[in-house]
């Protein structure tokens, strides 16, 4: 094995390594805070029939194995997880991985149309901010994206709703029907997430532009937009592909929300009821799902990095050399 691929490989299996520690770290983090709940899960078992007898609920307790110490309940649902088994929901008994696997495809619907419209708006807003040569427009155009973070998704999507569904009827004000219902909620996501995206392309922008190799494309005759999009374009967009775990977080993140306001079936509606509920098992699926999205984003970014900068592949292949 040559010295270039055995680095390659250590570097990969540090960001693997690194991955299965954050899922456990998620896994235990979850754990303890839903068993740290003042609620009794057999309580929540039983519903609200007050005529439940104090046995009735020890023999529940019992059968979940909720009397058994917290460590052995630990050790026993890390064991089933690492099998694949996340367990049963404590409302429906259904199994918690066909209610996350039946709620993806509505959600994935959403923040694939949302993703979709934040980069491509994103980016066209830091590029024509960045690369204008009239202040005013520059100026205006970078205002944007602060205003567009700061914008709260619920009072987003309430006002959309209002204008877009209850004044011109455009759209559907609730449902998974169509892709008419997709266009709000993708856009009560999008704008939030096209504004942060903005801000960091923007900010990536301004430094590559100050760059020498810049200076030398102008001095070699490149126009205004080849050397914002062929030069500067190219080695800015870095930072926001290494920003693409928190993007896609954010996302998922902003689905409750979403969701919520348009009435949509989706992993964000059985986050909602599933903490409202205090479902525990469903709630750690969640968890892990979303952790499990988040670590697989960012280790693709990791594998793919070194390929389009290839500063950070020399970087791993390169020794350190220690002078006495």
């Amino acid at each position: 094995m040559s010295a270039t691929t055995g680095s390659t490989s250590r570097y990969l299996l540090r960001r693997v390594a690194q991955a299965v520690f954050v899922l456990w770290a998620a896994f235990t983090v979850s754990f303890l805070v839903m068993y740290a709940l003042p609620s009794d899960p057999a309580q929540l078992l039983a519903g609200t029939d007050n005529s439940v007898t104090p046995e009735q609920l020890a023999a529940l307790r019992h059968q979940y194995g909720l009397d058994r110490p917290l460590v052995v309940q630990y050790l026993d649902q890390l064991a089933h997880v690492v099998r694949g088994d996340l367990g049963r929901s404590l409302q429906s008994g259904r199994e918690v991985s066909s209610i996350i696997a039946e709620a993806i495809p509505p959600t994935a619907q959403v923040t694939g149309a949302a993703l979709l419209l934040a980069v491509v708006g994103g980016g066209l807003l830091a590029l024509v901010a960045t690369g204008s040569r009239r202040s005013w427009l520059s100026g205006g155009l970078a205002a944007l994206p602060p205003l567009g973070v700061a914008i709260p998704s619920f009072w987003l999507g309430l006002l959309l709703l209002q204008q877009f569904s209850f004044t011109w009827t455009w759209f559907p004000a609730i449902g998974n029907e169509g892709w008419r219902s997709i266009v709000l909620p993708a856009i009560t996501l999008a704008i939030p997430t096209g504004a942060f995206i903005a801000q960091v392309l923007s900010k990536s922008l301004r430094t590559a532009r100050r760059e020498p190799y810049v200076d030398t494309a102008r001095a070699k005759g490149a126009s205004p937009s080849r050397v914002q999009l062929r030069h500067a374009l190219r080695n800015a967009a870095l930072p926001a592909l290494t920003m693409a775990g928190l993007i896609v977080g954010q996302l998922l993140s902003g689905s409750v929300v979403a969701e919520t306001v348009f009435s949509r079936n989706g992993l964000g509606r059985v986050t909602s009821m599933a903490v409202g509920a205090q479902d525990i098992p469903v709630v750690q699926g969640l968890v892990l799902f979303g952790a499990t999205v988040f670590v697989v984003v960012n280790l693709v970014v990791d594998v793919l990095y070194p390929i389009l900068d290839p500063r950070v592949a020399r970087a791993v292949r390169t020794p350190k050399v220690v002078v006495a």
